[in-house]
């Protein structure tokens, strides 16, 4: 799909405020409302744009980083996002063509459950198959603290994370050195 100019001032407005108006749109674009909507419409139902919330992390304390995996094949590397497609502590995932074949933005809600995000079995540095992984501890977000947390999966409701590890068995858990999984009965954070 190609993108115009009015495209692009749509898009840039939408992402100053996602809940613009047509009016304000079409003011924006020179069209009318009825011209603005169809425009978000064709974009909206091709997939090119998908308007959503994002969470201001700073706003709620969290903590990010990135981690750099390299599998020894790309069976394990599948595994591995297998295992972790409903984590909610991972923002996103990314192949990478470089000596790290993967790299996961990951929220925590301190600093001690971050440190368990990168040793503990809940961790994907210990996935099955990882040849050598880089744990980056992010100081401060350039440009807009908002990520697309997967505030879908705190479901509060599991005994087991959907990693397959038990929170309640976990010594750091029990240590108070992590708040568990925000998709189990045993989470104890702010989400």
């Amino acid at each position: 799909m190609k993108i115009d100019d009015v495209d692009r001032k749509i898009i840039s407005e939408l992402l100053k405020d996602g809940r613009s108006s047509y009016v304000d749109l079409g003011k924006a674009i020179g069209y009318t409302i009825m011209g603005a909507k169809r425009r978000v419409q064709k974009m909206l139902s091709s997939g090119l744009i998908r308007v959503s919330a994002d969470i201001n992390v700073d706003k709620l304390g969290l903590h990010a980083a990135l981690i750099l995996l390299e599998f020894e094949s790309r069976e394990a590397l599948n595994r591995c996002l297998e295992k972790f497609k409903d984590c909610p502590r991972i923002v996103n995932m990314f192949t990478l063509f470089a000596g790290y074949n993967l790299a996961a933005l990951v929220i925590a809600e301190d600093k001690d459950t971050l440190e368990s995000e990168s040793m503990e079995k809940c961790s994907l540095r210990c996935s099955e198959g990882v040849r050598r992984t880089e744990f980056y501890p992010i100081g401060t977000i350039f440009f807009s603290p908002y990520l697309k947390v997967r505030m879908n999966l705190v479901t509060k409701d599991k005994k087991i994370t959907p990693c397959r590890v038990k929170c309640d068995t976990c010594e750091r858990y029990k240590a108070d050195k992590c708040v568990g999984c925000p998709a189990t009965i045993y989470y104890k954070g702010p989400l």
